[in-house]
């Protein structure tokens, strides 16, 4: 079967650096907030293009820490989308904030700038645009509101490491942005670990505090804080994949111009790209009338084809019904009927390229 991801062969294509990298930890005898989380926060916020990283649990707890540094909690309202990942939402409410849901774009499937000021109240403190499938939300009308009514944009970059927006990074924009490194993102660890990173030096530091029960000596607490370290070991085998991460990108895109070419007579909507952005093909997503029906014919012609993501947060069942925004997003609902990610990685085989090709083909 031909997956959408597959993590163990990435780490097989760069096996001789990681097991160094973890053997290297394992010598040091330091496990956990070392001199590896402390060069990897340095080094990815350097490739972010911003000036502090820091390293936590998971993606999820990345957002978290992130709305906690900036004091906002229970009672406030969050606006962000519900075509994405249930984490961000999660996290949301982990901070004690309430979601508060616009539609997306439909030709991106990223946050519509447009509205954005008409879902703000006297009771919202931040924007959190997601740059979903690698490809990056239209950030600088969402900047634009955000000075002019004083809320914080935090980035939910977690599907889009080394993507651009204009000229910069995505992650170098906002107030501050999250990261998630699970292990089928572009710039994957080998279990959990997630990362913020900021330009604030004030942030900075508060969230060095979050992250570690509000220490800023041992077991003094100074701030109410939380349990959330990236560890040594995910460090140090995310270093060796940064050095890698532009050109597991690049493979990506290849790919992504094989399945352009390849498809274009087809019955399927291909991808659409910014003119002004880089997009970073975490997944190939194309909108199909008849998904499931292709799903199902794919699958049994041996290809693993995804749906990302098929009910929107606002219809789950722990959500439906009680968020801002939920009753009037028609653009996320049509999304959710109708996207399909076909198989994309780095490594991903000629042949394997051409077995996905003729499969959609021969169904619509």
């Amino acid at each position: 079967m031909i997956g959408c991801c597959n993590p163990h062969l990435q780490y097989l294509s760069r096996k001789r650096e990681i097991d160094a990298a973890v053997r290297r930890v394992m010598d040091s005898g330091w496990y956990i907030l070392g001199e590896e989380v402390k060069a990897f926060e340095s080094e990815f916020a350097a490739y972010t293009r911003v000036d502090f990283g820091v390293g936590v649990a998971c993606g999820t707890d990345a957002i978290h820490l992130a709305l906690a540094a900036c004091e906002i909690g229970p009672g406030d309202e969050v606006i962000t989308v519900s075509h994405t990942a249930v984490a961000t939402v999660a996290a949301i409410e982990q901070a004690g904030a309430v979601p508060v849901f616009v539609d997306v774009e439909p030709r991106y499937f990223t946050m519509d700038p447009g509205k954005v000021e008409a879902a703000i109240t006297p009771r919202t403190r931040a924007v959190i645009p997601v740059h979903l499938y690698g490809q990056p939300v239209d950030l600088d009308p969402i900047l634009e509101t955000g000075r002019r009514r004083g809320l914080r944009v935090i980035e939910d970059c977690a599907q889009a490491h080394g993507a651009r927006y204009k000229s910069k990074r995505v992650g170098s924009c906002g107030d501050l942005a999250c990261f998630s490194f699970y292990p089928t993102k572009n710039l994957g660890a080998l279990g959990d670990g997630g990362m913020v990173v900021t330009p604030d030096p004030e942030l900075d530091q508060r969230l060095r505090l979050l992250r570690e029960y509000g220490w800023a000596e041992r077991y003094v607490s100074h701030v109410q804080g939380m349990n959330s370290r990236l560890d040594e070991l995910q460090a140090a085998i995310l270093r060796v994949k940064l050095c890698k991460l532009d050109e597991d990108n690049a493979a990506r895109a290849r790919i992504a111009q094989q399945y352009d070419a390849g498809l274009v007579d087809c019955d399927v909507v291909l991808p659409a790209r910014r003119e002004d952005g880089t997009h970073v093909y975490h997944q190939y997503v194309v909108r199909a009338p008849r998904r499931d029906a292709l799903r199902q014919h794919l699958r049994d012609h041996g290809i693993a084809a995804q749906i990302h993501f098929p009910v929107p947060v606002h219809l789950q069942p722990a959500y439906r019904g009680r968020l801002g925004g939920s009753d009037n997003l028609p653009e996320t609902e049509r999304a959710a009927r109708e996207v399909l990610s076909l198989p994309i990685y780095p490594g991903l085989e000629a042949s394997e390229v051409q077995t996905v090709l003729e499969g959609v083909r021969a169904f619509v």
